[in-house]
């Protein structure tokens, strides 16, 4: 079980406001850069998967600018800010699917030397990121909540790294798509588990 699902550590005060906000601003630029490079070369390889990690980093930047405006507050506007970011990865989960749907309509197949290359740097950076917020995930529920984001980055980039060798290798490019709605699938389950997290805590909170 993970800190935020205990009352008992989602109440205490905030071990290092100033850390946090340091950390948060740190990887809401990496994300940036990450976003407008994978957005970029997805659409010139017609590739779901890299688009889908792409948007994936422009809804973690969004997550981290939330995280920011609420680290040192309240535990109700930690834990609606929780609640916004599992809204955003549900939402970011339906926007892939359709992206899915498309490309599956179209049967445009993806350039995989793009793709990976687009992955390995994009993997590089969010394993910075996961690296920097690992100490403080346990903290409170705003910072368990983005140490999630960032974690779903990695998985993100490491299967498309795979999904663009296997392309590669089999000439099979509908992995792209399968890849594509696995990503669509883990963004709604991590968003569904912060909202159940979150909501629990907003109405504690509004007692």
């Amino acid at each position: 079980m993970t800190c935020c699902q205990h009352d008992s550590c989602d109440a205490r005060p905030l071990a290092d406001t100033g850390a946090h906000r340091r950390v948060l601003w740190l990887v809401l630029a990496i994300n940036l850069v990450i976003f407008g490079g994978e957005f970029g070369v997805g659409w010139v390889a017609s590739s779901s998967a890299v688009q889908g990690d792409s948007l994936d980093s422009l809804g973690d930047a969004l997550v981290y600018g939330i995280s920011l405006l609420v680290v040192g507050r309240s535990l109700r506007a930690r834990a609606m800010s929780a609640l916004t970011k599992g809204a955003l990865q549900v939402a970011f989960a339906v926007v892939v699917m359709a992206e899915v749907v498309y490309r599956l309509s179209h049967g445009v197949p993806p350039a995989t030397a793009l793709m990976s290359l687009a992955a390995a740097g994009a993997l590089v950076l969010n394993g910075a990121c996961l690296a920097l917020l690992t100490r403080y995930r346990a903290d409170d529920i705003n910072m368990h909540s983005v140490w999630q984001c960032s974690r779903n980055d990695v998985i993100g980039n490491a299967g498309v790294l795979v999904t663009s060798g296997l392309i590669a290798w089999t000439g099979w490019w509908w992995l792209d798509l399968i890849f594509g709605a696995a990503l669509a699938a883990l963004f709604l389950k991590t968003g569904w588990s912060v909202i159940r997290a979150a909501v629990p805590m907003v109405r504690t909170s509004a007692a």
